[in-house]
Parts: structure tokens; sequence; C-alpha cells
């Protein structure tokens, strides 16, 4: 199966659950990240803002914004800004319809970045949504530690895999 095949496949499957199905798996997914090592022992997490078919993590951003540094990604043409929320941070609508921290871009390291994607495999390898968004923005990172979060159903045996894709060191779901 392609890339764009196994996007099809996975947008089939999501339509299978309603939202109020797909929020309590998200809660679960969310649940282990915060039991995770690499996520207690984090001091700066980079985390998204989600879309409604991705894992939810509005819930996550509000409950740990003022216990570590929170940093989200915005979008400024073909790459990725980090901004780092503050307490006086505010939120506006961007590209795609994110919702994006309004703040001054963040220029310093992450202990954990959180990726949200299509389909993982267990081999850490992920699709996205077919920009490179992600893999531009990770191969500036090659030793921060890299977990994608997704639904049960987006891992699969094998994402196929092109040589600038960037691999997740784990995947929860």
């Amino acid at each position: 199966m392609d890339k764009k095949e196994l996007r099809a496949a996975i947008k089939l499957r999501k339509r299978q659950f309603t939202p109020e199905e797909l929020e309590a798996k998200s809660e679960l997914i969310i649940n282990k990240l915060e039991k995770h090592p690499a996520f207690i022992n984090a001091k700066k997490v980079m985390v998204y803002s989600a879309l409604p078919d991705e894992v939810q993590t509005e819930s996550f951003i509000s409950k740990w914004r003022d216990r570590k540094r929170l940093i989200l990604p915005t979008v400024v043409g073909d790459d990725i800004i980090p901004v780092e929320l503050s307490a006086g941070t505010g939120f506006a609508v961007g590209d795609f319809h994110i919702l994006e921290p309004q703040n001054e871009p963040y220029n310093g390291d992450f202990d954990l970045i959180v990726v949200p994607g299509i389909a993982f495999d267990r081999y850490g390898n992920r699709i996205g949504r077919g920009r490179g968004y992600y893999d531009r923005f990770l191969c500036h990172h090659p030793t921060t530690k890299k977990i994608g979060i997704c639904f049960d159903f987006q891992l699969v045996d094998c994402v196929p895999t092109e040589p600038n894709d960037i691999q997740m060191d784990e995947v929860i779901c």
C-alpha cells in the first residue's frame, strides 16, 4: 500500500468512530503519555494543537501549561515555527484551521517532541498529511526524544518510507 492509499484507508477507519469515542481513546493515549518516563523527566515539551481527527491534546495542554515548558508548532510558509506558551499566551486559528499560540518564536532545545501522524508502524515510521512539515522540522532535532501518538487503528504493519522521513523513537497508541 502506498502513502496515498494508506491515508485513505485510515480516513475510512476513523469514520467508524464517533467524536465521543475518539475523545475517550484520546484520553487513554494521553494518560499513557503522562506516565511515560520521557514525559515525566522532560522540562521542555513540544506538543501539537489537534485537528478534529487527531489524538486530542487540548486537556493535556491546559493541564501542563503551568507545570512544564510547553512549546507548540505554528506554520509559517512551509515551516514549523515553535512557540512557547506563557501565562498570557493566546491562540488564533492558523493555517489548516489549527489553533496556534500567539507569541515570539522559541529558539531553544526540547526534551521531548510529541508528534501526530496519519499512520505509524512498530518501527517508528510515520506518515503525516503529505506536506513534510514535521520531517523538515524534526531533522533539525536528531537527538531529541520523539514520541508519536495515535489511535490503535492508526498503527499498521508497515508504513512506506522515503529517505527524508524521520522515525519516531516510540509510538504510543
